[in-house]
């Protein structure tokens, strides 16, 4: 079997890219899905004291998103709405997903103690400080 190292940058993207839809499409048919919901997309990655996940969503606050761990999941839910100041605007494109969203995150084995919730460069970061 080939090393990473000796794969080419582009042949290293396109499995990654594969992988990552192979995983969807394993998530749309396998998980019980509300017909109004969505599913942001994640990073997930693990330090020596914690496990950062971070979620596009652009605009929405993290004060408007629930975290909360069940078992070996984190389930991420909350709403993204247009802001008041724009629901009368004339719409030319709307790319980005409107309405709830939520996503169940499988997570490295371990336990964790606190967990915070913030926005950092337009997206929400949820930080698990693993606990000792």
């Amino acid at each position: 079997m080939k090393r990473r190292e000796d794969l080419p940058d582009w042949m290293w993207s396109d499995a990654l890219a594969a992988l990552d839809r192979a995983e969807r499409l394993h998530r749309q048919l396998f998980q019980p899905r509300y017909a109004s919901t969505w599913e942001p997309p994640v990073d997930m990655l693990e330090t020596d004291h914690e496990v950062l996940i971070y979620v596009a969503l652009p605009g929405v606050d993290a004060h408007e998103v629930q975290a909360v761990i069940e078992g070996a999941v984190l389930v991420v839910t909350g709403r993204r709405t247009l802001p008041p100041a724009l629901r009368t605007a004339a719409i030319h494109r709307l790319e980005l997903p409107q309405g709830r969203f939520e996503r169940h995150i499988g997570l490295p084995p371990g336990r964790y103690g606190a967990v915070d919730v913030g926005n950092e460069r337009g997206c929400l970061v949820i930080r698990l400080h693993k606990a000792p």
